[in-house]
């Protein structure tokens, strides 16, 4: 797409919660030495964040219906900068785990109404590439944001991470005022309208259809590390490298999910996850060689994203009537997917399987993802909300 302003604000949001989300993951030895905690302990840092934005998606989503939007979206990365800047300030563990919490609150509502924004600024047969434009942000984050962070907190500190991430903040909030139009809410919102079209059955499938896509992704990519290790008989440094192609991967992955949602949403779902099956049970074969492997990262990789547009967009167009809740909501399946598959990845090492029995599994979640857009798929002539029954 051609620059866009508002967007490009909207995806500065999203690629300084993608750091906040994730630099932590490589920071913990450092902050967990910082603070006197243990390793386990810090990594509830992590966890707590994906609960909070679980909890935080509907709560912020159904309190502030009435909310001009672009007044929300501000409001929404104050609540960011402020969390990351106690982040920054913390000189205890308590205190930086609740500031954490606090900085998650406003996660899910962020991307959550930005799509829904981020959409309604284009015109509609643009509508997957806008929301792609915005998680351009997140996909960046993954291949630059999260390692420059890591690196300021090895060289100045885990705290000069966070006070970097809250002047992107700062910056955020300026770029939406300026940028940004008035958006005002829907007159009509209110928190039981916005309930109600949680009880849909198409929106309730689109939610489920967020969690079983995630999860394929997450099965594998929670353990890349280790499968690399053993399995690839990897060092740091190529770990570090196929991490950045994983993150390459991302971003076009998410440029092509837009794309082609843009023309059809159930078809870019069926070929991307008839993709990711095929990939999936070629990484099992393929993560033994460095060469296969690091070919394979970068197309699960694009795969993986490139569902991101069109579940996005999906949830949206089935949840039409009353779009925010249930755009956030996505959100929080999205990290509910995440914890899915990685306790699925979790098990099957447990049992002794193997890890390119990891990768299997990833296959099968890939497969059960797709056979459910097969189920759900709707003809052109019919609006989403209508779906087909499965044959």
């Amino acid at each position: 797409m051609k620059l866009n302003l508002p967007l490009l604000a909207l995806a500065t949001g999203a690629f300084g919660i993608g750091v906040t989300e994730f630099a932590p993951m490589g920071l913990l030895p450092i902050m967990a030495a910082d603070l006197g905690v243990s390793i386990p302990a810090a990594g509830l840092l992590v966890s707590a964040y994906a609960m909070g934005v679980l909890i935080g998606a509907p709560i912020m989503t159904l309190t502030t219906g009435r909310v001009p939007r672009r007044t929300l979206l501000i409001g929404l990365m104050a609540i960011f900068t402020i969390g990351n800047l106690v982040s920054a300030l913390a000189n205890d563990y308590t205190l930086l785990l609740t500031a954490r919490v606090v900085t998650s609150f406003n996660h899910g509502a962020f991307f959550g109404v930005g799509a829904v924004v981020a959409a309604s600024l284009v015109s509609p047969e643009r509508r997957a590439g806008a929301v792609a434009a915005m998680f351009m942000g997140l996909t960046i984050a993954t291949i630059g944001g999260v390692p420059l962070a890591t690196w300021a907190g090895e060289v100045m500190g885990w705290r000069a991470a966070f006070w970097g991430i809250t002047g992107l903040g700062i910056v955020t909030m300026i770029s939406l005022r300026v940028s940004l139009p008035e958006l005002p809410a829907d007159k009509n919102a209110d928190m039981m309208t916005e309930l109600r079209v949680l009880k849909k059955p198409a929106v309730l499938a689109a939610l489920a259809l967020t969690v079983v896509g995630a999860s394929a992704m997450f099965t594998v990519f929670t353990y890349i590390a280790p499968i690399l290790q053993s399995e690839t008989k990897a060092s740091t440094a190529f770990v570090t490298a196929m991490l950045v192609i994983y993150g390459l991967g991302l971003t076009a992955g998410n440029w092509l999910g837009g794309r082609y949602a843009d023309r059809s949403i159930d078809a870019t779902l069926i070929v991307t996850l008839s993709g990711l099956v095929v990939l999936l049970v070629l990484f099992a074969w393929g993560m033994r060689w460095p060469v296969p492997a690091a070919v394979l990262i970068f197309l699960w990789g694009t795969a993986s994203f490139a569902l991101v547009p069109p579940l996005q967009t999906r949830i949206m167009n089935v949840a039409a009537d009353a779009p925010n809740l249930a755009s956030a909501m996505n959100v929080g399946a999205f990290n509910l997917g995440n914890a899915a598959g990685a306790a699925l990845g979790g098990a099957v090492i447990s049992a002794g399987l193997g890890f390119p029995a990891v990768s299997l599994a990833g296959a099968v979640m890939a497969t059960a993802g797709l056979i459910m857009v097969l189920c759900l798929r709707t003809k052109p002539a019919v609006k989403l909300a209508e779906p087909q029954k499965c044959v």
